[in-house]
């Protein structure tokens, strides 16, 4: 007597495909209340802090006492870049671009009145070409010195229409800041615009200079990028991990607080570049 089996093969398809596609949209939803999570936090500290430190009389504290509220200043400072980059990526709302996007132009307008289009378009080049002459991050005339490479770095993105909407921009918050709310100009100085000078430092160090610089040995691979030595707190404190620089580029769909994972994935892979050091 023969016995009728039932085929249960056709199944396994659209049943899998259903559970891949939930799982890709949870994900998503878990990503997006993330990113939107992280950056209200990073702009509302920032402009909490800011707030605070204008209006606070610094002349009754010793000098010592500012440098704790620079550094965090400056730490906020690059938070609101790292925020604007991960937009770039679309990274910090996936499932809404437009408030994705809206996110990324608020943090790069609060970081240097910055343009965000811009930014992006350079962004994506550098991506595309990375540590070549290409590449609108990288000096190739001079790829060992970090000071000339800072200062082209910094032209790079200061030059033309920018250039000018920046400098009208930091001129209308002084004067806005000055004589119409009575702000000192000292505060101004040490809490506003060097924070931001001290975070431009930082972002190029730590994501430009250390991971793309020109080695005798080379680079790794194609992604021409190294990562830090640096892990866990200090990897955070250094630049929100983007010194994981080599994870970076090589999934850039990865937001800046899910790098140190992929980079644990990677070396358990053994796919992982030679660390720099910092």
């Amino acid at each position: 007597m023969l016995q009728s089996h039932t085929d249960f093969s056709s199944l396994r398809l659209p049943w899998s495909e259903l559970l891949r596609q939930s799982v890709q949209e949870v994900g998503a939803k878990v990503q997006t209340l993330t990113g939107l999570g992280l950056a209200s936090m990073i702009m509302g500290l920032w402009l909490l802090t800011l707030i605070s430190v204008l209006r606070m009389d610094v002349g009754r504290l010793p000098w010592l006492a500012w440098i704790p509220l620079i550094l965090w200043q400056t730490f906020l400072q690059t938070g609101l870049f790292i925020t604007a980059h991960d937009a770039m990526h679309g990274t910090v709302c996936p499932q809404q671009r437009w408030l994705n996007d809206g996110v990324g132009y608020l943090a790069a307008f609060a970081y240097s009145v910055l343009s965000y289009p811009q930014l992006r378009e350079k962004h994506h080049a550098h991506h595309a070409n990375p540590a070549t002459a290409a590449d609108p991050d990288f000096d190739e005339r001079d790829p060992h010195h970090p000071l000339t490479w800072y200062w082209q770095f910094m032209c790079g993105y200061l030059k033309g229409w920018q250039g000018l909407i920046t400098l009208a921009g930091i001129n209308g918050f002084y004067n806005g800041c000055h004589l119409l709310l009575g702000i000192p100009i000292l505060n101004l100085v040490i809490f506003w615009s060097l924070p931001i000078l001290l975070s431009s430092i930082q972002l190029f160090y730590f994501g430009i200079y250390l991971p793309h610089r020109r080695l005798p040995e080379g680079y790794p691979d194609e992604h021409r990028a190294r990562s830090s030595s640096l892990t866990g707190f200090w990897s955070f404190i250094s630049c929100y991990h983007f010194g994981y620089h080599w994870e970076h580029h090589d999934n850039p769909g990865i937001p800046w607080y899910r790098l140190p994972s992929h980079q644990r994935r990677s070396l358990a892979g053994m796919i992982y570049p030679t660390d720099i050091s910092c």
